[in-house]
């Protein structure tokens, strides 16, 4: 394990949206957050510290970076494993990183911080390319046990301060090792950990990794076999595999354009709605009448899309003045569902779309009663054209790959209205005890894409927390929609 500190002393910005991911007058890493030189800057256990001080209206957050490392395997990567090449799927994500954050009240002590390091260290050998570099020219990571990037912090504040609807989205991204946007150039760590240490003792445990090489079920995978490492439980082993570029093999693709930056984007603004069981119970009474008694009830991740589609349409026919025809894209995870099925714990982006195509006209009736079997169809139509995937190559292609890639062009229409969903509520994000419980809550972020509703489970498994992330501009039409408001207020 390797151990390295910031040459730079303290971070400033006045505002979250001005933050750059990196200073051109420093000499540390692009990845690394904005830095400028403070002669002020205190010694912190003979560590050079870095500072970052977010001024906002609710409150000022100091977060104080304390240490920086690189966390190795604990076993060398064979020989034949130190070149990883990438899928076809992997070709086409946009460059970005996926993130997530889960919020522990307390570690209890000192001990099981370092036990989070050795534990890392352990299960690295199984995650092998989350400790090399992406090579851009060669379509490929090279494993050669670089490390991940693993960093302590210092909030200035309580956890119970920022955690749910007391923070904006935004607030969260200081909480994040690098910039969602700041990937995949040959001297990003594949993976970086931050582990963020509150005044009353509770922790933040935040992660981003390449979407270039995983997906966010492969990043549950991970704080999965990390928490189950770090606890000591050697029951139910969890065995990932890297095979998706085995099924599905990289042909040199451009990655598709979602406009990603590697800087903060102050355009792309997010908010969070908390749809809780009472909310859901609503919704799908309000559907009850399309289903017999005997059917399962419409899903909670179904009600929450068909309801946010309507307010979304709805939204975007009040700014124009007239209806646009409308792309809605459901991420559907293939892995359990192809034949011969894909192994849940497979890694990589293992993704296809569910795609609903109306016109502007149609989209005037396209109500909530409308969507809910609409979207529930689709869904399930790709669920069962999980079946042909690996059956032909062909359809495979056409089912993951140019799927994707015309759904992503046609968003890049001004005439059209591109709404896209992921479901992260299955990868069981509340289920990750490494040794001091399990999370009070778990979080994304501000994402710099627009249009795009990431939805997660609630802690009680009941509810749907669903991020909307939209353009500043289109966010206060979102607001003021009196359905949203209802939910909001």
């Amino acid at each position: 394990m390797t151990t390295t500190t910031s040459t730079e002393c303290c971070r400033m910005a006045t505002s979250a949206s001005s933050m750059s991911p990196y200073h051109p007058n420093t000499a540390e890493p692009s990845h690394y957050k904005s830095s400028s030189k403070n002669e002020l800057c205190e010694q912190f256990t003979g560590i050079e510290e870095e500072e970052v001080f977010i001024d906002r209206v609710e409150r000022t957050m100091k977060i104080k970076i304390l240490s920086r490392k690189f966390i190795k395997p604990s076993t060398p990567t064979p020989e034949k494993l130190r070149t990883y090449k990438i899928s076809c799927m992997d070709e086409i994500n946009p460059t970005m990183n996926v993130v997530g954050i889960l919020y522990y009240p307390s570690t209890d002590n000192i001990g099981n911080l370092i036990n989070l390091e050795k534990s890392l260290e352990e299960i690295l050998p199984q995650f092998y390319p989350f400790a090399g570099r992406y090579i851009k020219e060669n379509h490929s990571v090279d494993c050669s046990d670089q490390g991940l990037e693993y960093i302590e912090a210092q909030v200035d504040h309580e956890l119970l301060e920022i955690i749910g609807s007391g923070v904006e989205p935004v607030e969260l991204n200081d909480l994040l090792p690098v910039e969602v946007g700041a990937a995949d150039e040959a001297s990003d760590p594949i993976m970086f950990v931050q582990i963020n240490k509150f005044k009353c003792g509770g922790v933040a445990i935040a992660t981003t990794i390449s979407h270039r090489i995983v997906d966010a079920s492969s990043l549950g995978t991970f704080l999965s076999a990390w928490a189950k490492a770090s606890r000591g439980d050697n029951t139910e082993p969890i065995i990932p595999n890297f095979d998706s570029p085995f099924y599905f093999p990289g042909e040199n693709l451009g990655e598709l354009d979602f406009g990603t930056i590697r800087t903060r984007d102050p355009t792309i603004v997010t908010k969070r709605i908390l749809f809780d069981k009472k909310a859901i119970e609503n919704l799908r009474a309000r559907v009850s009448h399309l289903y017999e008694k005997s059917d399962r009830p419409p899903s909670r991740v179904l009600v929450v899309s068909s309801f946010l589609s309507e307010a979304l349409m709805r939204c975007d026919h009040t700014k124009l003045g007239k209806p646009r025809d409308c792309i809605i894209s459901q991420a559907v995870n293939i892995r359990e569902r192809t034949v011969p099925p894909l192994s849940k714990y497979s890694c990589g982006n293992l993704v296809s779309l569910g795609i609903v195509e109306r016109s502007a006209e149609e989209t005037k009736s396209l109500d909530f009663e409308r969507l809910v079997p609409l979207l529930g169809n689709t869904a399930r139509k790709a669920v069962s054209n999980c079946l042909k995937i690996l059956s032909n190559g062909q359809d495979g292609h056409k089912i993951l790959v140019d799927v994707f890639a015309g759904a992503t062009d046609k968003s890049h229409d001004d005439n059209l209205n591109g709404i896209w969903f992921t479901d992260w509520s299955k990868f069981g994000f509340y289920n990750n005890d490494f040794g001091f419980g399990k999370p009070i809550w778990t979080s994304v972020a501000n994402i710099p894409i627009k249009n795009l509703i990431t939805m997660l489970n609630t802690k009680e498994n009941d509810g749907i927390e669903a991020w909307v992330h939209l353009h500043e501009k289109d966010m206060p039409y979102f607001e003021q929609d009196e359905e949203i408001k209802k939910l909001t207020t």
